[in-house]
């Protein structure tokens, strides 16, 4: 059996068209020690394509993480087969909130073994990674972020945050998780030793390791919330919690984001107008994911400036001779602070200097 995708985007795309299946999107991660990550990621490849999974899954020696879209007909065939898997029996499933953004949430299946699920500059081998903070439901995270003697804390980047936050939190300027743990450990934890620390992200799988770093550091206090907002969302529905977070939640899938409640607190970043969609720019040789209106979309049909959107008008052998020898990983990654764009997302304050109006929050 052939054990990966040689289909192009468009062909792909009609496949999943053309079969007809229905699909929902499902995240989950796990810490374990896994002794042949390359043998693990063989198995569930050949186990998740005879069930038409598509999506993107880490294998690593620490443990998997993966964000998959499994077909309506198949989740209970999927979930049994999966919790065969002695450390995995049992695993909660992360079910996205909101599946309205895209068409599909993946096109293919995308399994790949990495050094570590979450890349986080550490290199401390004493430092265990199951040992971590006390985890939160949705009411007793509510019930905690209400005591005064709590410090919230925002663990995604920048671009993920500038669409939503829960209300209070403290959202650092960062790009990435692994600058994120020294940032917020000197900026915001150091001299709060005696403050109940509670932190959140996507869908848990950053705040567990945060967490036991944390706590692998010395502090006492140590919360998370349990499956992350996706979850928090989920329950809120389900139970009748006061849902305490504002926005979208940025999610790495063809989505981008799902809605979580009706404030948009972003601006697009071409006019400066309220928007919380992000656009990949239409040219290939540019791509930066950046915020864009309906309005600014048209104007700029899919791209991020006037250069970009004259170079897709252009002959394709001429567009992939600008392209030649160049890579745009840089540019894709800088995720709003481009110089091309009038209204840059490191231009806005951080949350905790904002006043935020409780009358839409």
């Amino acid at each position: 059996m052939q054990l990966w995708n040689t289909l192009s985007k468009e062909e792909l795309q009609e496949k999943l068209r053309a079969s007809g299946l229905s699909y929902v999107t499902i995240s989950f991660y796990h810490y374990a020690k896994i002794e042949n990550p390359p043998l693990f990621r063989d198995h569930l490849f050949q186990m998740w394509s005879k069930l038409d999974v598509v999506g993107r899954t880490y294998v690593a020696p620490e443990g998997i993480n993966a964000q998959i879209g499994v077909p309506v007909a198949n989740l209970d065939l999927f979930r049994n087969e999966l919790y065969e898997i002695d450390f995995l029996d049992g695993i909660r499933l992360n079910i996205a909130v909101d599946e309205s953004e895209a068409e599909f949430p993946f096109l293919k299946l995308k399994i790949k073994v990495r050094g570590k699920i979450l890349a986080d500059g550490l290199s401390d081998q004493s430092f265990d990674v199951t040992n971590k903070g006390k985890h939160l439901s949705a009411e007793e995270f509510n019930k905690l972020t209400d005591d005064p003697d709590t410090i919230l804390i925002d663990f995604r980047n920048h671009y993920e945050s500038e669409v939503g936050y829960f209300k209070g939190a403290i959202t650092p300027d960062v790009d990435t998780f692994r600058e994120s743990l020294p940032f917020i450990e000197d900026e915001y934890l150091k001299g709060n030793e005696d403050k109940n620390i509670v932190m959140y992200c996507t869908g848990g799988i950053r705040c567990e390791k945060a967490s036991a770093w944390y706590k692998h550091r010395g502090f006492q206090n140590v919360h998370q919330l349990e499956g992350g907002i996706i979850n928090y969302a989920n329950q809120c529905k389900a139970k009748g919690i006061e849902n305490k977070y504002i926005g979208k939640n940025f999610v790495f899938d063809e989505r981008r984001a799902e809605r979580i409640s009706e404030d948009i607190i972003a601006v697009c970043h071409q006019c400066g107008s309220p928007a919380d969609t992000h656009t990949n720019c239409a040219n290939d040789g540019c791509h930066l994911l950046f915020i864009q209106c309906d309005s600014c979309k048209d104007k700029f049909e899919n791209c991020c400036s006037q250069t970009c959107t004259d170079t897709i008008h252009l002959p394709e052998e001429e567009q992939k001779a600008m392209r030649k020898g160049k890579s745009v990983s840089n540019k894709i990654f800088k995720k709003g602070r481009s110089e091309k764009l009038p209204f840059q997302s490191n231009s806005r304050k951080p949350l905790s200097l904002v006043e935020t109006n409780s009358d839409t929050a």
